[in-house]
């Protein structure tokens, strides 16, 4: 009885993520179909702008709900369901290409509006920003195969330095935009900020403390090649809560807020400069 409780937990826990995801599903089209019938009103660049950022949401929204369906716990090799679609070298593959989509996004938003204000900080930190999350993939990657959590520990350090550096170049164009776009640009700066403190309040010390507890018991790390072989065949599947609560929080929010912002971004205009009395 106490398993189908705490498997029951696990269960309701995962259908939540599958609602939300299928929501987003959802607002991704509405999104879609409102751009159609927008575009004859967009001129010609906000369009194309809007547009790209639509495929680039698309990519974020369909690697989510994949992930949500078929949640892994990668560096434990833990599932939900019996499958190879389960296993840890999908599941990375396919997160690999929504976060590149996900931080182009935000790359390109940030290149938009340094471009009408003429930011340098903005257009240096809209062209470092793919490279270095391109990086933090590798470091991921690097994890998931030796099951050692210090290449998450770089990762997410490279993810909060990214998004603290998008939130001082938004910073840097504040007084250069018009007024009408600053209520926007302050949105999206309290979400970087919220973002900051968490991968280096939670995220990072979590990943840290799982790396300090492995060393302290002398745990045996795969190669690439044995990581690549056990990541592509080997799975196992747990309900159990106290398998998945540590993953809980940032799976929730990652597969969900994350992604409305990845939605939200295919609506915002593009910044204007300010009007010089």
């Amino acid at each position: 009885m106490d398993d189908l409780i705490v498997a029951a937990d696990t269960m309701s826990w995962w259908a939540f993520l599958c609602a939300v995801s299928a929501l987003n599903v959802l607002a991704w089209v509405a999104s879609a179909m409102v751009l159609r019938h927008s575009r004859d009103a967009l001129h010609h660049e906000a369009w194309n702008s809007r547009r790209l950022q639509l495929l680039l949401s698309a990519g974020y929204v369909a690697g989510c709900a994949y992930r949500s369906a078929l949640p892994v716990y990668d560096v434990q090799r833990l599932c939900l369901v019996d499958s190879w679609l389960s296993s840890v070298i999908v599941g990375r593959s396919v997160a690999t290409i929504a976060e590149l989509c996900f931080v182009t996004q935000w790359a390109l938003l940030l290149r938009g509006a340094a471009q009408a204000t003429d930011s340098t900080p903005g257009m240096v930190v809209s062209r470092i920003a793919v490279p270095l999350i391109a990086v933090a993939e590798l470091c991921s990657w690097h994890a998931v195969l030796t099951m050692s959590n210090l290449g998450h520990v770089i990762e997410e350090s490279i993810w909060g330095l990214c998004a603290a550096l998008f939130v001082a170049s938004l910073m840097f164009i504040w007084p250069r935009c018009g007024r009408d776009i600053r209520p926007l640009l302050a949105g999206c700066c309290l979400a970087g900020v919220a973002y900051v403190f968490f991968m280096f309040g939670v995220d990072v010390p979590m990943y840290w403390a799982r790396w300090v507890a492995d060393e302290a018991i002398g745990r045996q790390y795969l190669s690439i090649p044995q990581g690549l072989i056990d990541a592509s065949a080997r799975w196992v599947v747990s309900h159990r809560w106290d398998d998945w609560k540590t993953e809980v929080v940032w799976m929730s929010l990652y597969f969900s807020v994350a992604v409305w912002l990845s939605i939200g971004l295919i609506h915002l205009p593009l910044p204007r400069r300010a009007s010089r009395a």
